[in-house]
């Protein structure tokens, strides 16, 4: 069911704003509007702008939070804004200091690191580098060639230079080395290098001893830092670790302090000599009594409360309350839509039906016992609607199970209590035989369509819709025709032709009049001058289309129905083949590894098929007919501290 909602104002001094949203609109859920918008009407209104003064040192907070686990803290209450303010700055301020010197080490690692990676693949040089980098008649030159170039410069062009070229390191694309060459010789040598697309890798004058030696000494100093910064890091991670009580308190009084300021946005300020603050929104009637009787003894604030009034703008949100049973379904609701306000809540109607036809089509007890116990498992360890869902879902997988008779695909097991679907078959007038199941889901689905044009006549009648109420194909008008039809198919399948044949004579015609003229009615009833397009005739060629477009959708939304009695059947052809394949069939020992694999397979494979078409039946054949979902959701603007609870 949808919660009755109420339209609220509350009115107070500018000073007093702080105090009225701490002490009342963080213990009641209210849906806060715009209030120039509602009160756009009203003169000498100017928005609540003001810059939220907890923002900063609340972000702040949040950095912070995020260091340490404070899942087993408890909010102390009575921190005042104050203390908690000074609390974050001071652990702020430690922690910048202590990551201050933490990133000084940290740019001192980098650095020997990217010392170590330039000095790495020259580690089998077995020669004092800086040594090497202080060489006058012999010119050096570290860097790598590509192997690609290396072969060429090896075949082509090495013997004939003056040069030598000493190998270091390699990989599958490049070749490490030091090339020496001549100081006369340089520029000359230095250009072919070049040709060969020679990389020239500069080495910083820091190195002492070999490469090896400046390698394993970079190591040692990188091995040091990481110890520096990991002791940094625990005395800062220490620090907070040993207020985070204090932490999580002034965390949670800044959040509710700094969520509660921005509700300034929705409220406007009266412009006289003496500035008052309006915030208007809408809260359930229960909770919007419950408030108005406790501001009657607060002399500075004032709320009004009014249930339809001309000039409310806003529509109603929609707030759901269902009972805990029927809960879960509300997420199929959400997924096509919410309410509207003024609409019918069909969270209960889902979940009956949803459950029923399910089990109708996947009716098994082995079967939906698995069913009820996956899904419930899932609702109860992961908070899984959709587990709920399944779970229910098993519940009337095994009750039909009952009725066919059938446990695990074995159906001599257990006696049907009602028929078994693939053998059971009627005598249908003018048709013949068939199968009792589809008879039985088409009857079914009649009733359904009947129950759902009941309830977009309520709705219509909610919102005060005359002609809908009337003349709609799902209105008065078509609630006569397919009941009438309905009956007058139940009087053939009876033998009872003549009573038949007189509501088909009387009871067909006027509603599809009625339906044929809703347009013109409506026209006429509204004062509105009917476009004529094409005169007369076209006026009827379009009646009479329409009129072949509703009875076929009449007759195509009745035979969709015929899908449970289909699959009921399909569920126990598929278990069939699953027992001859096992060898189960004539009395015969069955292959239990196949018995359970087959069960396996058709439990989750045909029981999602399963749940898509009840869906699919739920939104085209039944919601289509009554219900719109374009309702808008009642999100309260409550402190943080309400919405945890």
């Amino acid at each position: 069911m949808i919660e009755k909602m109420q339209f609220v104002s509350i009115m107070g001094l500018e000073t007093d704003f702080e105090r009225v949203v701490n002490t009342y609109l963080t213990k009641y859920e209210i849906h806060l509007e715009n209030a120039l918008t509602e009160l756009k009407n009203v003169t000498d209104l100017k928005p609540y702008a003001s810059t939220n003064p907890y923002k900063q040192v609340f972000n702040r907070a949040s950095q912070l939070i995020r260091l340490v686990d404070c899942s087993n803290e408890t909010y102390d209450e009575s921190i005042s804004s104050d203390k908690a303010i000074q609390i974050i700055n001071d652990l702020n301020d430690e922690f910048e200091q202590l990551k201050e010197d933490t990133s000084e080490l940290e740019k001192e690692r980098n650095r020997l690191k990217t010392s170590l990676a330039t000095i790495e693949p020259f580690r089998s040089l077995d020669f004092d580098v800086s040594q090497i980098l202080h060489f006058k008649a012999v010119k050096f030159r570290f860097g790598r060639i590509s192997k690609e170039y290396i072969e060429k410069f090896d075949k082509y062009i090495y013997d004939t230079l003056n040069t030598v070229f000493y190998r270091c390191h390699s990989d599958d694309s490049y070749v490490w080395g030091v090339c020496f060459v001549p100081a006369a010789d340089a520029d000359e040598i230095d250009t072919i290098y070049k040709s060969m697309h020679f990389e020239r890798i500069y080495l910083p004058d820091e190195y002492e001893g070999t490469a090896e030696e400046a390698a394993q000494k970079l190591e040692t100093q990188i091995i040091e830092l990481n110890a520096k910064i990991a002791k940094a890091t625990n005395i800062r991670m220490e620090k907070i670790e040993g207020r985070k009580s204090q932490l999580y308190s002034a965390y949670k009084k800044l959040s509710i302090l700094s969520h509660n300021y921005d509700i300034r946005k929705m409220a406007a300020l009266t412009e006289s000599h003496t500035t008052y603050y309006i915030l208007c929104g809408w809260m359930t009637k229960e909770d919007a009594t419950k408030f108005k009787q406790e501001l009657d003894n607060d002399e500075d604030v004032y709320c009004f409360g009014e249930d339809e009034h001309p000039e409310i703008f806003s529509k109603p949100p929609t707030k759901l309350r269902n009972w805990k049973i029927f809960k879960p379904f509300e997420l199929f609701v959400r997924m096509y839509g919410l309410p509207a306000y003024t609409e019918f809540d069909p969270t209960a109607f889902v979940a009956l039906t949803y459950a029923f036809i399910f089990g109708w089509m996947f009716g098994d007890v082995g079967q939906g016992l698995l069913l009820v116990i996956l899904g419930f498992s899932l609702y109860h360890f992961k908070k899984m609607d959709l587990g709920a869902i399944i779970g229910y879902a098993g519940i009337f997988s095994t009750f039909f199970g009952f009725m066919f008779g059938s446990v695990f695909g074995f159906e001599d097991v257990i006696d049907a209590v009602w028929i078994h679907p693939v053998s059971a078959m009627s005598n249908v007038p003018f048709i013949g035989k068939l199968n009792t199941v589809f008879i039985v889901a088409i009857g079914f689905g009649m009733g359904l369509v009947l129950l759902t044009m009941l309830f977009n006549i309520i709705n219509n009648i909610r919102n005060k819709d005359t002609i809908m109420t009337i003349f709609d194909t799902n209105g008065i008008a078509g609630f006569v025709f397919y009941g009438s039809a309905v009956l007058v198919i139940g009087l053939l399948m009876a033998g009872k032709t003549i009573p038949a044949t007189a509501i088909l004579i009387i009871m067909f015609v006027i509603p599809l009049i009625l339906i044929a003229l809703k347009e013109p009615i409506e026209h006429k009833l509204s004062k509105h001058k009917e476009e004529e397009a094409g005169g007369i005739g076209m006026t009827l060629a379009q009646c009479f289309f329409e009129l072949f477009e509703v009875l076929l959708s009449y007759f195509s939304n009745t035979l969709s129905f015929i899908r449970i009695g289909a699959f009921a059947v399909s569920h126990a052809s598929m278990m069939e083949v699953v027992l001859m394949l096992a060898g189960a069939e004539n009395g015969a020992t069955p292959n239990w590894i196949v018995i359970i694999l087959g069960n396996l397979f058709v439990c989750g494979l045909e029981g999602l098929v399963v749940g898509i078409q009840v869906l699919r039946l739920e939104y085209y054949e039944l919601f289509s007919r009554f219900y719109k979902g374009n309702g808008r959701e009642f999100k309260p603007y409550c402190s943080l501290e309400a919405e945890e609870k």
